[in-house]
């Protein structure tokens, strides 16, 4: 199971592309360009240009390839989305510094559809972190490969996240055996690695911004079992991911908040095995693998941990005496 150069290099441009797209409206959307979708989630015309943009980059590059995206184009056709159908047409035709016409655009956002049972896809959050998006803060594009349920390919713009060299922006990337970091300072790729505190104590912990993806209270109660008295790094998205895999903090929670919210399989693929390459360890809660084997949700999965690997097994440990 492997990615070969060709298809790792499609996936990084893509990813820019896309990235680049995002950054251009965020900040700048106006009234009617936000629509909700059945589960609440806000998703904007940046979501699907991205996705249509990410779609279009791999088919010009790849050829015919099967995408399991979280966007939907039907959600663009009623009449009663005219207008933000519209954004999404001509923020993609900016990208590309020419006209697309809408069935162009929305053919492209369809090659996300693809079942996620076959054998071999891409998986795409065009913008993983949509309320952070919003908000004027962080957001990832979030790609990656998945072969006969494992993921071996890893790619996350994320545009706003800050860097150690005060540089904003960067593109984690990874493959078999090497992660890297290419920032908007620092030229070409650095490679990557996992914190290694001496103690869990002096570990930095890392969770959601929104309370409603991760149980921000049992955290706080795990922090303290842990010995951990540093103040949490909050930040969205998959950036959580990046942070982790280059060492800017080396634990990450994602606590169930309901006993029947399910992950999608577009919310940590790209990210989980960036920290994996990087060095570190990524189960569920309870210390099982992440099953990318089932389907586009990780049925066989609740909640998400991620650790530089050294203090895994105590920090499992710790959930599970406080999820109990």
């Amino acid at each position: 199971m492997t990615v070969t150069d060709r298809e790792l290099a499609a996936a990084v441009a893509a990813v820019r592309q896309a990235s680049t797209v995002c950054a251009s409206v965020q900040g700048r959307l106006v009234s009617g360009d936000t629509l909700t979708k059945g589960d609440d989630s806000p998703v904007t015309v940046a979501d699907f240009a991205a996705q249509a943009v990410v779609c279009a980059a791999l088919t010009d590059a790849l050829g015919d390839v099967d995408v399991v995206g979280e966007e939907v184009a039907s959600d663009l056709t009623d009449d009663a989305q005219t207008n933000l159908r519209n954004g999404v047409v001509e923020i993609v035709s900016n990208s590309f510094g020419r006209s697309i016409d809408v069935e162009q655009v929305l053919s492209w956002i369809a090659v996300g559809s693809a079942d996620a049972t076959s054998d071999r896809y891409w998986t795409l959050d065009p913008i993983d972190g949509t309320k952070g998006f919003l908000r004027g803060d962080q957001y990832a594009v979030a790609l990656a490969l998945i072969e006969h349920g494992h993921v071996v390919a890893g790619v996350l713009g994320c545009p706003n996240i800050p860097n150690g060299d005060g540089s904003t922006g960067a593109v984690f990337v990874a493959a078999d055996g090497f992660a890297e970091v290419h920032t908007t300072g620092g030229g070409g790729p650095t490679p990557i690695a996992v914190a290694d505190p001496a103690s869990l104590a002096e570990a930095r912990l890392c969770e959601s911004v929104e309370s409603g993806h991760s149980d921000q209270d049992q955290s706080v109660q795990i922090a303290r079992l842990l010995g951990i008295t540093a103040e949490p790094y909050r930040i969205d998205s998959q950036c959580k991911y990046g942070a982790v895999a280059r060492g800017d903090a080396a634990i990450y929670l994602r606590l169930p908040t309901r006993a029947d919210y399910v992950e999608k399989i577009w919310d940590h693929a790209a990210g989980k095995y960036i920290v994996e390459q990087a060095g570190g360890t990524v189960t569920d809660v309870d210390g099982r693998p992440l099953d990318f084997s089932v389907g586009a949700r990780l049925a066989n999965n609740r909640g998400v941990v991620a650790t530089s690997g050294r203090f895994h097994d105590e920090v499992i440990g710790a959930v599970g005496q406080i999820l109990g």
